[in-house]
């Protein structure tokens, strides 16, 4: 194994943009092959699975590339079989979703939170690997990564939403609840990996502790799954009709006074 890439904060940013142009091309190889891809992010609360999806969507296609992000169910999926309301939301060729939280809600914050019985959980974790062995069967190419984090760390994150209003949307009563059955998550953690990381779905495993290196690892590791081509469209050049008539339209409703003016 190779010794870690050693980054500043420059360093990070530079091989972020380098990242994000390898994905806009990764995402025209997508669509030119009809694939059709998966991408599952979990983890505890605060681990970073948002940051990592908004920096792959930063520059990307949103009709190639989306997220799917389910809220909780409703009283109707609560009645249907477990898996239905994310087969809904799985991708069609030419296209890669995004998984914010998954069918894995119920290896985890589920069972921890009493929101579904032990039978329940327990079915879960025997019918997972059949349903992504089908998923792959027919297929669709599933990757899954499990961001780490440890327990100080968390603390820090959950404080800094709570500190700042313009995080504090993020927080919930459950993840405020989660932070107190922090042993209960981890043996629900231990079990899910335990029947779930499979030769043919295996689970990633990111460290999730330093948010700039956690991305730049999971957004490599995502391209290193295709070998893809450069599928770039060619530069286009940019036409301008012969005379453009700038004069203003008599129709047009007046411009809004401004109230920031940009300083040269």
């Amino acid at each position: 194994m190779s010794e870690p890439q050693r980054l500043d904060a420059a360093g990070c940013r530079r091989e972020l943009r380098r990242l994000q142009a390898e994905l806009v091309k990764l995402q025209y190889w997508i669509q030119s092959q009809s694939l059709r891809v998966v991408v599952v992010f979990e983890g505890r609360d605060a681990a970073g699975k948002g940051g990592v999806i908004r920096r792959i969507m930063r520059h990307t296609n949103p009709r190639i590339v989306r997220v799917a992000a389910l809220p909780k169910p409703t009283e109707r999926e609560r009645g249907q079989w477990y898996f239905q309301r994310y087969v809904a939301h799985l991708p069609r060729a030419g296209e890669m979703v995004l998984f914010d939280r998954s069918w894995y809600n119920r290896a985890g914050v589920e069972p921890v939170m009493g929101l579904c019985s032990e039978a329940e959980a327990q079915e879960f974790l025997v019918s997972c690997p059949q349903f992504e062995n089908m998923l792959i069967r027919s297929g669709i190419r599933l990757i899954k990564y499990w961001f780490r984090l440890s327990y100080a760390e968390q603390g820090r994150r959950l404080q800094a939403r709570v500190d700042d209003p313009l995080k504090r949307w993020k927080l919930s009563p459950i993840d405020m609840e989660a932070r107190l059955r922090w042993t209960d998550y981890s043996q629900a953690q231990e079990r899910m990996f335990r029947y779930c990381h499979t030769s043919e779905a295996p689970w990633h495993v990111i460290d999730g502790d330093r948010k700039e290196t956690a991305r730049l690892n999971c957004m490599r590791h995502l391209l290193a799954q295709f070998e893809y081509k450069d599928m770039l469209p060619p530069q286009a050049v940019l036409q301008e009709p012969p005379s453009p008539d700038e004069a203003p339209i008599d129709a047009m409703p007046p411009v809004l006074p401004p109230e920031y003016v940009f300083k040269d």
